[in-house]
């Protein structure tokens, strides 16, 4: 009977080159931004040939909005590890250490690495009309990880997706001034005012 071995190993060097491809695409899009992420950056940083590159990914922004994946999900299990801490905690501290690792996200290369894709889809439609259905898929994750943050005694509360989706948009548009001043973000005068503010409106014991 014929093996599948051969198969097999053809499948794992396919899915081997695209992570190395998609990698490879992170970290430009982080150290060089949108315009400095060019295909042939890429396709050196990942050590793959160009007809290896465009078997995975025909177009530029195709792999660019792949790559933004990549990390996301990359960023989901990392979260999903981090709740895992918050398990043993419950009321005011659990609250405020949800915070603490929610604000900690805001730091990470794939915030920066959206930020730059959001910022090109601005003024071009293809790459618009590709990213946002995987950011409104994302994000739907996003929200699901953070409710393992804050555990089911604070989601309970009538005001919790309000409250959230404050803090999230609060902490991206505090996180975007990161771009121009460089300093550690867990000194922020943010923070504790984001702790009290969800203090009062969850009524946290």
């Amino acid at each position: 009977m014929p093996t599948s071995a051969p198969r097999d190993r053809r499948e794992e060097r396919t899915a081997t080159s695209r992570a190395r491809i998609l990698d490879a695409a992170v970290a430009c899009l982080v150290e060089s931004g949108y315009a400095g992420a060019t295909t042939l950056r890429i396709q050196a940083r990942a050590g793959v040939s160009r007809g290896r590159l465009l078997h995975h990914f025909p177009s530029r922004d195709q792999l660019l909005v792949a790559a933004s994946r990549h990390l996301a999900v990359e960023r989901l299990r990392r979260t999903a590890a981090r709740a895992d801490e918050l398990e043993r905690l419950c009321g005011t501290e659990r609250l405020d250490r949800a915070i603490e690792l929610m604000w900690e996200t805001f730091s990470e290369p794939h915030f920066w690495a959206a930020v730059e894709l959001w910022t090109a889809a601005r003024t071009r439609d293809e790459l618009r009309g590709a990213l946002l259905p995987e950011e409104r898929e994302i994000g739907t994750a996003i929200r699901a990880g953070m409710d393992r943050f804050y555990g089911p005694d604070l989601v309970a509360h009538p005001g919790y997706p309000q409250v959230r989706d404050l803090l999230f948009t609060s902490m991206r548009g505090v996180g975007l001034a990161y771009a121009l001043e460089h300093r550690d973000p867990r000194s922020d005068p943010h923070l504790p005012l984001w702790k009290q503010l969800a203090r009062t409106l969850l009524d946290a014991p």
